[in-house]
């Protein structure tokens, strides 16, 4: 099969694959066609030089909020992804059984970038977030849906990956730690993992990791104090630690409020890094402190995380969350997906959600992506110089 599209001459890295060289990237048929050097073309073939600049798997944003009109809180997902080197964005919960089947008409359908989603088992999902009303949807048991949520996350198996809940004062002010409880049985019964929101207590960080089984995530697993992962001398929890033996994820889902420098620097003292990377961007966060997924990646490189595992945290790692490992990978045979990234130096400002701030020498910058074996950039740039095939 002649190759629709090749890479040229950019430095792969690729953690599925343990992969860090200069090589050449294909695609053919919306896959991942071929990766070696020099690699052969005909005169069709849609030639790209990339040297310069690093080609990784497609970014995977573990936690976005993109139901864009039909929730307060949702941003435009192709808008975002094009700018934030992102080709896959699952949404956390923006919607839950009772308006899910809007979203995938009018949004995930249309959609150029792939959108995958985690099912809130409240009936509306995250409807009362903005500057004005912020509603906790688990505060209202009323509004709490298991048996049409089991029945939409079945039905939707090709877009759904899990299911959502948001615990803590905030989210679930009342009703504690009911709501996991509820959205725990939904996922045994449809055979999802589920994802965690925590925010401050009650319930407290400790009663809600020690009920998350193997293969679900805790997002939001950095956040500052009160619920926070550390001990007051800066110390792992030891329920943290035996989340992790057990197969617990634990996601960043950065935020407008649930991230801080002091946390990340004492967990990544201690050896723990994140499993997953995120954003969790949306309309009160995009604009600073989160912005998006490379900002989020930055923080990680700038606070010393290799950058081979903050890329995997971004590819493989997600991919795995979700159980599509068809994703995350420049494997030949995978998803035709490909990021061009950058890292330059300098003098770069970072904030936290708490207003801490931090210097960092480094930036990763989105140059481009590659969605479904196809250049798709927002506009032709001499540094991506089209060669002949």
């Amino acid at each position: 099969m002649p190759f629709d599209l090749v890479l040229r001459g950019g430095r792969v890295v690729d953690p599925s694959q343990k992969l860090d060289a200069v090589i050449d990237v294909a695609f053919a048929g919306g896959k991942v066609a071929a990766v070696g050097s020099a690699l052969k073309t005909d005169p069709g073939t849609e030639v790209r030089d990339v040297s310069g600049t690093i080609v990784t798997p497609g970014l995977i944003d573990l936690h976005t909020h993109v139901y864009w009109g039909g929730t307060s809180l949702g941003i435009d997902a192709e808008e975002f992804c094009r700018t934030s080197g992102v080709t896959t964005a699952i949404d956390t919960g923006s919607a839950g059984p009772g308006n899910f089947a809007g979203f995938r008409k009018h949004v995930i359908e249309p959609s150029q970038v792939r959108i995958l989603a985690y099912l809130h088992i409240s009936h509306a999902g995250i409807f009362g977030f903005s500057n004005r009303v912020m509603v906790g949807e688990s505060e209202e048991m009323r509004l709490m849906n298991p048996i049409d949520a089991v029945q939409v996350a079945d039905a939707n198996r090709d877009l759904i990956v899990g299911i959502k809940v948001r615990v803590g004062l905030h989210a679930s002010g009342t009703s504690g730690i009911v709501p996991l409880r509820m959205a725990l049985e939904v996922a045994n019964e449809v055979g999802m993992p589920l994802m965690a929101h925590i925010d401050h207590p009650p319930p407290s960080y400790e009663e809600v990791v020690s009920l998350l089984r193997p293969g679900d995530v805790l997002t939001h697993a950095f956040r500052p104090f009160p619920n926070s992962a550390v001990s007051a001398q800066g110390t792992v929890k030891q329920v943290v630690l035996e989340a992790r033996e057990r197969g617990v994820l634990f996601d960043i889902g950065h935020g407008k409020g649930s991230f801080a420098f002091k946390v990340a620097r004492a967990m990544l003292a201690n050896g723990f890094y994140p499993d997953t990377i995120s954003s969790d961007v949306h309309l009160l966060c995009i604009n600073g402190p989160a912005y998006d997924q490379v900002t989020t990646m930055s923080k990680f490189l700038c606070m010393g995380m290799p950058f081979a595992d903050v890329i995997a945290a971004s590819t493989v790692n997600a991919a795995m969350a979700l159980r599509r490992p068809e994703l995350g990978s420049l494997k030949v045979g995978s998803v035709g997906d490909a990021t061009l990234l950058t890292i330059r130096e300098g003098k770069f400002d970072y904030e936290d959600v708490i207003g801490e701030h931090l210097m960092g020498d480094r930036k990763i910058v989105s140059e481009g992506v590659v969605i479904g074996g196809r250049w798709w950039h927002p506009q032709e740039s001499p540094k991506f110089k089209r060669l002949a095939g």
